[in-house]
């Protein structure tokens, strides 16, 4: 449910009025040039690269700042950076540059260092340069004990984190962990801030939940007039009863999470407006203010053991074992120490760097003001539209198009503005309607035209069918032979009405996919690779269902014949081309939770009911449940009581499997435990070696085949518009990916 709410959250999308869309070609005063218009959800104000959370406010993030280490297209680190690392994507050589030189060094005693070089010749806008001194300011601000960004590099097995954190919390935190029933006499808060914040907490709760109906109204045309809290609840994924009050679905909110305030706690529902942000304006920003302060609760260490400065343009981080996800959090934006804290207040050797422990005030105050060393400045946010200059310093060369504008807008609006001349630069959600939309403008031509020129990429995460091996198994054996052969007995049947189902919902926006794991990971197995296979394509004994000459009714029916195979070798009676009975501890109907809001209207929809069809033929019932609401769909998976269900899995950059797969993985819904899996995944974790993983990885993910708890189903397109007369589109970078944009070679696009 989390994971559906955040991808949600990062979709809202805010009704701009006729009048904004005239001045959305205006530039800050008195300066001209060639601008570029780029459409965007609504922003959260938050530009700062320590406290950006949405999609959104992350682009400008982006846009104006530089990282620590940078990724390829496939999302693997660049370790070469000063000098650049050529790498091949679908082909083709692409060299990719970045602020620094990383070696990575395991060494004897199991600890792991991280030695950084970084360029000499950066500098932040304002023509300050860039030191190491400024990447370990940044570092110590996501460290601090009272940080409560997105970014979780204080999590990282850094030597000496642990100590540094010790002993220091926030006051918001202690109170939090107190509760609200009455206050008890403390050295770390007063009672006058016990009761204000308390008094202050249901009040933000309204509005924030208030902030939910926002989201909805905006993106999904509900009636803010009409609607009632039960309908809008409901849509949100809460059971309020009809007649209930905005006050109902805040005490709903708390009783899921308690009083965890957290992006992972009732922070992870926000709509239009972040919990904290609802607190602030409730209790006044200097009561807010202390209330966010760290409050000294023990012994702490001075200083992060860990992080070292080495040099004016290096330093090493030393980790006390292997986290493979760790140089992705050591990426940090490099931050301007002078800007975001004190330089003054900095003195490495005599562990002061460049604010007071516990208090990021002086961080905090710039978080809508962004300062960086990006492709672009920040001039202002204003009426939707955020303003930047290219940077004449920016170390990959000073942007070709001077002037970058990021203009609030409804997703509605983003095709058709592109014809408009209201937008550039548009990322609408990709459908059929979308693609005939676009070729309309086109004059009939396609997706790529004289007015709007298309570039697709595929989405971070895929979509799946699962099933839950004690739900699904003979006897509740979960890992026995006949458990397994009816799970692909199953299996067989969907894998084979893939390709129609999603070529008939998605049309070319999205393809079928045969591992457990989205195609936009570095570690997803490609058809070139040795042993690829497409997912249960053998029979029980291992040999090829389908031949390169088969129909798609001939494809059909030999899978049938092997799911009849399967289910006799499951211990089932196989009578005449029909499964006649079950064995003990199994069924001969089973049921497939799918979220199609009661209407069909899902990707798999049309899928399910094809092999519920099929197998009916051999005598097994498939029964096909359509859940209207996506909080029900959410529930009985996570609960365990789903047989078979559909959904689908974000992905991140690093494809560690320890979540979803391993025993003791917090959403492995599945009931997947297998030793040789959690081994091969833990392996996977204790490397850093990218080759060595990607093997691991590919034999994990033939052990959950084997196991038939997963089909994988779609891997589907997302897109960027460009206006084909506007965009001179020869300038954009080729062979785009989530992790690699339009934005990453921003400096090369020019206008026409």
């Amino acid at each position: 449910m989390k994971t559906a709410k955040k991808v949600l959250a990062l979709l809202l999308a805010v009704v701009m009025c006729i009048g904004v869309f005239a001045a959305c070609k205006k530039t800050p005063k008195e300066e001209t040039g060639k601008t570029m218009v780029v459409s965007s959800n609504h922003f959260e104000s938050k530009f700062s690269p320590f406290f950006a959370a949405s999609a959104e406010d992350m682009n400008i993030v982006d846009m104006t700042q530089i990282g620590l280490v940078s990724l390829d297209r496939v999302g693997a680190p660049v370790l070469k950076g000063i000098e650049g690392e050529t790498r091949s994507y679908n082909g083709t050589d692409y060299t990719y540059f970045g602020t620094s030189d990383v070696e990575i060094t395991e060494n004897a005693d199991g600890t792991v260092t991280y030695d950084f070089k970084m360029r000499e010749d950066l500098k932040f806008s304002d023509g300050t340069p860039v030191t190491a001194d400024d990447v370990i300011f940044s570092m110590y601000v996501l460290s601090d004990p009272t940080y409560d960004g997105s970014s979780t590099l204080y999590s990282q097995p850094i030597k000496g984190m642990e100590e540094y954190r010790s002993g220091m919390e926030s006051r918001v935190n202690l109170i939090l962990a107190d509760g609200p029933e009455a206050y008890k006499a403390n050295d770390f808060y007063t009672e006058d801030q016990f009761n204000a914040f308390w008094a202050a907490f249901d009040k933000a709760g309204v509005q924030f939940v208030l902030g939910i109906k926002d989201a909805l109204v905006n993106t999904y045309g509900m009636n803010e007039e009409t609607d009632p809290v039960s309908v809008w609840a409901a849509n949100w994924g809460f059971d309020v009863a009809e007649g209930g009050t905005e006050e109902d679905l805040w005490a709903q909110i708390v009783d899921t999470y308690g009083y965890d305030i957290s992006d992972d706690g009732i922070n992870a529902e926000k709509g239009t407006l972040a919990f904290g942000d609802a607190l602030a304006a409730e209790m006044g920003d200097e009561a807010w203010a202390e209330m966010q302060a760290g409050v000294q609760t023990g012994e702490s260490a001075a200083n992060i053991a860990g992080i070292e400065k080495t040099g004016d343009y290096s330093l090493r981080v030393t980790s006390t074992e292997v986290s493979a996800n760790m140089i992705y959090q050591l990426g940090v934006s490099i931050a301007p120490l002078h800007y975001y804290g004190d330089a003054d207040a900095y003195d490495y050797e005599n562990n002061a760097f460049g604010f007071p422990k516990g208090d990021l005030s002086s961080v905090r105050e710039k978080t809508t003001q962004p300062l960086g060393a990006g492709p672009y400045t920040f001039k202002e946010f204003s009426n939707g539209i955020v303003y930047l200059v290219a940077n004449p310093t920016y170390f990959k060369g000073e942007p070709k198009t001077k002037f970058l504008n990021f203009l609030e807008s409804n997703d509605d609006d983003k095709v058709p503005g592109i014809e408009a001349g209201t937008f550039d630069v548009s990322d609408p959600s990709y459908s059929k309607d979308v693609v005939e939309q676009i070729t309309s403008y086109n004059n009939g031509e396609g997706i790529v035209g004289d007015v709007v020129t298309t570039k697709l990429y595929d989405f971070l995460g895929y979509g799946y069918i699962a099933l839950n091996s004690k739900n699904v198994s003979v006897g509740g054996e979960i890992d026995s032979d006949a458990s397994k052969n009816l799970r692909k007995a199953i299996a067989t049947v969907i894998a084979a009405y893939r390709d129609e189902a999603i070529d008939s919902y998605y049309g070319e926006t999205a393809s079928v996919i045969n591992y457990p794991i989205s195609s936009t990971s570095w570690a997803a197995p490609q058809v070139t690779d040795d042993g690829y296979t497409v997912a249960y394509s053998v029979d029980v004994n291992g040999n090829p269902i389908y031949t390169a000459q088969m129909t798609a009714e001939q494809r059909y029916e030999a899978a049938l014949q092997a799911s009849l195979a399967f289910f006799e070798a499951a211990g089932y009676t196989v009578t005449d081309g029909k499964v006649t009975a079950a064995p003990e501890g199994a069924k001969l109907e089973y049921t497939v939770n799918i979220g199609a809001g009661g209407s069909g209207d899902h990707p798999s929809f049309l899928l399910l009911k094809n092999v519920s069809d099929a197998l009916k033929t051999i005598g097994f019932t498939l029964t096909v449940n359509d859940i209207a609401q996506a909080n029900d769909l959410y529930a009985s998976y996570q609960s365990g009581t789903a047989e078979i269900w559909c959904a689908a899995w974000g992905a991140t950059s690093d494809p560690d499997m320890y979540q979803i797969y391993h025993s003791q993985g917090s959403t492995n819904y599945y009931g997947i435990y297998d030793n040789e899996l959690d081994t091969l995944i833990l392996d996977a974790r204790k490397s850093s070696d990218q080759t060595y993983r990607k093997g691991l990885y590919k034999a994990a993910m033939e052990i959950v085949m084997d196991w038939a708890v997963e089909v994988p189903i779609y891997q589907r397109s997302e897109v960027y518009t460009f206006s084909t007369k506007r965009v001179n589109v020869n300038t954009l970078t080729p062979d785009m990916t989530p992790y690699w944009s339009w934005m990453a070679e921003v400096e090369k696009v020019e206008m026409n």
